[in-house]
């Protein structure tokens, strides 16, 4: 997934995903996300967000931001590398998304919603592992965790 070489670019592009991440209702719906939304099933999702509330507009622009992220590191506009070893944040998002996000899937009749993230997770996810092995699992259970 990395170019081997990351760039003043690459470090541009990452320094403006951070600063996008602090707009102040982008915020507000990843502080909401982060703190509120536990939800293992789709039928739970649908109860805590349910179309036209506050909840599911701030659950689709933060998993929106998210998999814009994804497809941009995974399409190797910045180098993956570089970005795994400056954020983690993505990997909460998908944990959180990852008990519902297979019917959530075939609620929307779009088996490819949010694949994006999830392939960015699993290459995050081997990237822990080649750092230090046993690693990828005990990050993944801290991101589950919070």
């Amino acid at each position: 997934m990395s170019r081997n070489v990351p760039d003043y670019e690459d470090a541009n592009l990452i320094l403006r995903l951070y600063e996008e991440r602090r707009e102040p209702k982008l915020r507000e719906a990843r502080e909401w996300f982060l703190r509120d939304l536990k939800a293992q099933t789709a039928a739970e999702f649908q109860k805590r967000c349910p179309p036209g509330s506050d909840e599911h507009r701030m659950f689709r622009m933060v998993s929106s931001y998210w998999e814009m992220v994804a497809a941009i590191v995974n399409s190797k506009i910045i180098d993956a590398n570089l970005y795994f070893q400056t954020t983690g944040e993505h990997l909460v998002v998908w944990e959180r998304m990852r008990p519902f996000v297979d019917e959530l899937r075939e609620k929307l009749k779009n088996p490819i919603a949010y694949r994006n993230l999830e392939r960015l997770a699993e290459a995050h996810y081997a990237w822990y592992e080649q750092q230090s092995p046993g690693l990828a699992e005990a990050r993944m259970e801290f991101f589950r965790g919070l």
